[in-house]
């Protein structure tokens, strides 16, 4: 069974248009693409661990500085979708920002579960910065261990 951490077609939209070209023009001018982009805020991705027991699988999003209430998470098609906005925390004022890595903006994660699970009993929990998302797989999709005898 392979695990595949899916990302969105680079033109699916516009915007993703202009976002692959300024990735393209980092990595030409520059030789590797940059944390960002010089004409904007580049989109981003938190960073995903997806783990599997006999019994369920488990993916944490390491992404602080949000609530509970600021995510949407779904499943559809064998797909599990993450989905949510980080606020910029800047405060306006009298501060200079010399230097901005933490990253804002809206992002969306999406995991192809490689068996059937029971839908109606996933769970969600945000703790420290992690959202930890519990997948129950079904009766049927466990693995189940098979001696074989050599001869």
């Amino acid at each position: 069974m392979a695990w595949e951490l899916m990302t969105p077609h680079p033109f699916e939209d516009k915007e993703n248009v202009r976002s692959e070209m300024a990735r393209l023009m980092d990595t030409f001018l520059f030789g590797v693409p940059q944390r960002g982009d010089f004409w904007e805020e580049a989109e981003w991705l938190p960073a995903v661990d997806v783990a599997e027991t006999k019994n369920e699988v488990v993916v944490n999003v390491e992404i602080p500085g949000m609530a509970p209430k600021e995510f949407d998470i779904s499943l559809k098609g064998g797909t599990l979708t993450i989905k949510g906005e980080k606020k910029q925390e800047r405060v306006e004022g009298e501060e200079n920002y010399h230097l901005v890595e933490r990253r804002h903006g809206t992002f969306t994660r999406s995991i192809l579960l490689p068996q059937e699970v029971e839908s109606e009993k996933i769970s969600a929990a945000y703790k420290n910065g992690v959202l930890t998302v519990t997948v129950p797989k079904s009766e049927g999709s466990k693995r189940k261990e098979i001696k074989i005898k050599v001869e």
